[in-house]
């Protein structure tokens, strides 16, 4: 289980009203990565993510990039403590 690590992500740009949400979703399950990812009020996406390290940075760089109609402007990532019982990825 030390392996395991979590992290928080803001990505800021044009992330709302172009899939960016399912496609974080998409990207984390293939990867065998579980949280969540959820709209703010504010225009950003946020969520947190958790997996092995390999899988996260992945993940990172996807968020970085964002599906095609997506333009991230900043993408600022936390570390945080892993949580034990979670087996999926919602968005």
């Amino acid at each position: 289980m030390s392996n395991l690590k979590r992290i928080s992500f803001t990505v800021y740009g044009t992330v709302q009203g172009v899939g960016f949400r399912d496609f974080v979703q998409r990207r984390a399950a293939s990867y065998g990565v579980t949280g969540y990812v959820k709209n703010t009020s504010t225009g950003e996406v946020t969520g947190e993510a958790q997996g092995d390290r390999d899988s996260l940075k992945k993940l990172k760089a996807d968020l970085n990039n964002g599906p095609r109609a997506a333009h991230v402007v900043k993408l600022v990532t936390k570390d945080l403590d892993p949580k034990e019982g979670e087996s999926s990825f919602d968005a």
